[in-house]
Order: C-alpha cells, then structure tokens, then sequence
C-alpha cells in the first residue's frame, strides 16, 4: 500500500476515534495555499485543529516527535487562514491537538501544543 492510501486510512480511523470520543469532526484534509490540516472540529467548546501522525515502529521516532516545531508552525499558518476565511470570531476558543498512531496503539494528545501567532 502506498503511503498516501496508508495516510487515508489512518486519517480516518483516526476521525472515526476522535467521534467516538465526543469530538464533531467538520473538515477533513482541509488545504489552502500555505499547507493542510487532517482534521479539524468541535469538542468540548474548542474548535480544534488536528494533525495525524501515524508510524509502523519507532524506528523513525515515533509519530508525536514527527510534529516538530516546524510542523507546528505551518498548521497554525493554515489554521489561522481557515479562521479568517471561515469568519471564526476570537470568541472561539481553538485547540492543536495530535493523533499519533504507533503501530496499532492511538494516541489523542489534547492541547498538544499552543499557537503560535504570525505577523505578516
């Protein structure tokens, strides 16, 4: 399989998981010109922005250190775009949080990490 498949899957177990657990999943693969986000929805007040990370081993590191900082600056970049496009308020409280699946164990790390603010 290849790992775009791969990613699809694990992208919806991941959705799959998160509904399961009280989370209203309203966009999936969400893109814009900067980059895109796997998931994003509503759970317990917050609109939450969610990346995947899935690892067959932690041969590679496993599937939380893949979201660097790096990773975390581009999906706020993305995440603050869909807000304004969207026409989100500031009144709304928003969330990064990551779905790391190793090898069959997930993993829902909520707040994983806090935005990081870009002036343009």
């Amino acid at each position: 399989m290849n790992t775009r498949a791969t990613g699809g899957e694990k992208e919806e177990l991941a959705a799959k998981y998160l509904e399961t657990n009280g989370m209203h999943v309203v966009e999936r693969n969400y893109r814009n010109r900067v980059g895109e986000i796997d998931l994003i929805g509503y759970h317990d007040g917050y609109l939450v922005f969610v990346e995947v990370k899935f690892r067959k081993t932690n041969r590679m590191g496993s599937a939380l250190e893949a979201v660097n900082y790096s990773k975390q600056l581009k999906i706020c970049k993305v995440a603050d775009f869909y807000r304004y496009s969207r026409h989100v308020g500031n009144h709304i409280g928003i969330r990064y949080d990551v779905v790391a699946i190793q090898g069959e164990k997930i993993t829902w790390v909520k707040n994983a990490f806090q935005h990081i603010s870009v002036y343009y």
